[in-house]
Parts: C-alpha cells; sequence; structure tokens
C-alpha cells in the first residue's frame, strides 16, 4: 500500500514538471480568464497546443497555439502594464512542443541545442522559429500578449517567444494598433479592479518562409473587467491585417464577427457575466 502510494506520489510530480505544454488549462493556468472561464467555442483548430508561457519558473500568461499555422490563435493574459524598459529581443521557443521531456521554461534555440542536445530540425518541424521571420516584407512581429501590458521585467521578457507572435503588418503594429495597445486599453480599463485580455488573430490565405508561417488576415483583441462600481464592462477590437486602421467595438459584435471569419461555430471569448 505504501508503494503504491508512492508511486502515485512520483507520478504526480512527474506531471507538476511538464506544466508548461498541458492537455488542459483548467486548474493550471486558469487565472488568466475572467472566471477562470476559457476560450474555447469557436476557436479551436484541429492541430493545437495549450501552452502556460513559464519564464524563470513564473507563469506569465497562457497562449493556444495553432501547430499547423505554427501560429498562436489567441494569448490570453492581465493586463498590468508596468514603468520598466522593453528588453531587448532575445527570441524564445517553446521546448515542450517538441517533446514533454524538455523543460517547461522558455528556452532559446541555441540554448536548447547546446545545453539539451536538440537538433535544430526537431525545433523547426515543431513551431515557428527565429529562421522563419528574418527578411520580413512590410511585415513585423507582432506580439499578441504584448510586452507593455506586463508588469515585471521577466514577465515582458517573456512576451519575446515566438509561440506569441504573428506576422503583422507593419503599418498596423506600429500605428493603429500600437495606439489601440498603448491608449485605448488604458482608457477603458482607467476604472478596472482587474482587466483580462484575449488578443488573437484569425489565418489568412498567405504566409512567410515558404509556407512554413501563415499571415493572419487579421488581428482582434478582447477584455473584460469589474470596474471599481463592480459593474462588469467589457470591449473588443479588430483589425485586417493589411490595414492601418483598428476598429472598436461591442463584445458581441466582435464575437459574431470572429464566427464568421473562423467558420469553427458560434464564438464565446469571455463569461456570460461579460456585457456583448
Amino acid at each position: 500500500m505504501l508503494r503504491l502510494l508512492l508511486l502515485q506520489v512520483w507520478a504526480s510530480c512527474l506531471w507538476l514538471g511538464h506544466g508548461e505544454v498541458v492537455q488542459s488549462l483548467s486548474n493550471i493556468c486558469d487565472q488568466f480568464f475572467y472566471q477562470k472561464m476559457i476560450a474555447t467555442n469557436g476557436l479551436l483548430p484541429g492541430n493545437r497546443a495549450w501552452i502556460c508561457q513559464t519564464f524563470q519558473n513564473q507563469r506569465f500568461f497562457a497562449t493556444l497555439y495553432d501547430k499547423q499555422n505554427r501560429i498562436p490563435v489567441y494569448s490570453a493574459y492581465i493586463y498590468n502594464p508596468g514603468t520598466g524598459k522593453r528588453p531587448t529581443p532575445k527570441w524564445m521557443v517553446e521546448p515542450q512542443l517538441i517533446r514533454g521531456n524538455l523543460p517547461r521554461d522558455m528556452q532559446t534555440e541555441a540554448t536548447l541545442r547546446v545545453n539539451y542536445s536538440v537538433i535544430q530540425k526537431d525545433i523547426s518541424n515543431s513551431q515557428a522559429v527565429n529562421q522563419d521571420y528574418l527578411h520580413l516584407n512590410n511585415l513585423d512581429r507582432g506580439h499578441l500578449s504584448p510586452a507593455g501590458h506586463q508588469h515585471t521585467q521577466d514577465g515582458k521578457t517573456a512576451t519575446f517567444t515566438l509561440t506569441n507572435i504573428v506576422p503583422q503588418d507593419a503599418a498596423l503594429n506600429k500605428g493603429a494598433w500600437n495606439l489601440y495597445e498603448q491608449n485605448t486599453m488604458a482608457k477603458k480599463s482607467k476604472d478596472c479592479q482587474t482587466t483580462y485580455a484575449i488578443v488573437g488573430a484569425v489565418p489568412g490565405t498567405s504566409s512567410i518562409s515558404q509556407n512554413r508561417v501563415n499571415i493572419p488576415s487579421h488581428i482582434w483583441a478582447s477584455a473584460c473587467c469589474k470596474n471599481t462600481t463592480n459593474h462588469v464592462i467589457a470591449w473588443g477590437a479588430i483589425a485586417q491585417n493589411n490595414q492601418n486602421n483598428v476598429q472598436v467595438l461591442r463584445l458581441g459584435a466582435l464575437e459574431r464577427r470572429l464566427t464568421q471569419l473562423y467558420k469553427r461555430g458560434a464564438v464565446s471569448l469571455f463569461h456570460a457575466d461579460c456585457p456583448r
């Protein structure tokens, strides 16, 4: 009996050690969703991975990753901008997309090759890599969970994983989308107690890096919070990924638009308490 109990404890420890790529975010990484309701309806791609984005053994946000298109469907996080500087980019990848016994902390490709004897082909087969984003033409590495919305320096650094990046129109990224991230989010969330954000991308019909990484047709954002008077508020935003324009709209209108774009069933981003 004691031996069986020890085996169960040992197995549990092994599972906890594999906390980065998980079967489900429930009870592991659901703290980044309003009322811990994970967004799934109308969003799930066929070949997907749930990633609890971990850096320096801390969890900073959650990502639903489309393994076929090598882009995130969305990243979910708590909006909590800090005053620290934007880190110098040190692009990382997700080790457990390669195989489950690798570290749960995101790592650079070089670290995986040198310290863990992972060959580059295995990294590239599992996800987007730095080489995919070289020589971009009128495109940027667009963050879904942006560095500026994280409070700590480690949190900002954690956003520089390629599982949080999409090829984004350069003018949009530097223009209207940046204004949404910096100004609109700050204005709309100023009375919020805790602002829960989900930011995503709709797969498009073109790609970069010899068809390896999909270029999204649209970038979208959503948020829900309880304000200081305990009223729940919510909003959304969407942009075509070839125009420098962002449309801010009601959450319900965004969900209906995404339902049409994804064609995977009715999209629901937040708990029913969040007004549509």
